[in-house]
């Protein structure tokens, strides 16, 4: 049985900051509850004593941030980064607060980016090639547990590789997935933090 554990990075936004739309052209690093929240995943990933197998990331800055705590807290060293575990490019909302995002494509829109993975007007994603590379990921042959280090917008994309509808992941919270030896893939929970 192998396990793949899915995590979104830690804050990059204080508490005291207005939420932008951050995707792909911006590299931001984590802040401090950021590091807070990856040092969590650190030690409850190194709690499990899992046999890690692989621990890859996003290239993007918070991506590696996070992956770097899990690494040291694990004593597993980084596998390397994937341009699919990357952020998505919000287009002409990227770094706009969440009500001008509203204000522009809608409620429906945003609904139907949330409940069905449809993007919006203006967003630039390639489902099909997100799709096609968590199925890719899904079918390598292995044992053990592997870590991917991602963003809430590349996420969505793993289930709906499995035909699930997306469901938001929390910064600093992962889902598991089993892949059992026939390939078949099991969703075992999704958007917990430790």
């Amino acid at each position: 049985m192998r396990h793949l554990f899915i995590i979104r990075h830690g804050n990059t936004f204080a508490s005291s900051a207005q939420a932008c739309r951050i995707g792909s052209r911006t590299d931001i690093p984590l802040v401090e509850s950021g590091h807070a929240q990856a040092e969590r995943l650190g030690t409850w990933f190194a709690q499990q004593a899992l046999p890690i197998h692989r621990l890859f990331s996003s290239p993007l800055l918070r991506a590696r941030q996070t992956a770097a705590a899990i690494a040291a807290a694990t004593g597993h060293a980084q596998d390397g980064t994937h341009d699919w575990l990357g952020e998505i490019d919000h287009g002409p909302d990227e770094g706009r607060p969440e009500a001008d995002v509203l204000a522009r494509i809608g409620a429906q829109a945003l609904a139907d980016w949330e409940e069905q993975g449809i993007v919006p007007d203006g967003w630039i994603v390639d489902a099909q090639t997100r799709i096609a590379a968590w199925r890719a990921f899904f079918a390598q042959a292995g044992e053990g547990t592997d870590l991917l280090v991602t963003s809430n917008g590349a996420a969505r994309f793993a289930l709906l590789a499995l035909g699930l509808p997306p469901r938001r992941l929390r910064t600093g919270a992962f889902g598991e997935l089993a892949i059992a030896p026939d390939g078949n893939v099991t969703l075992v929970r999704w958007d917990e933090r430790p």
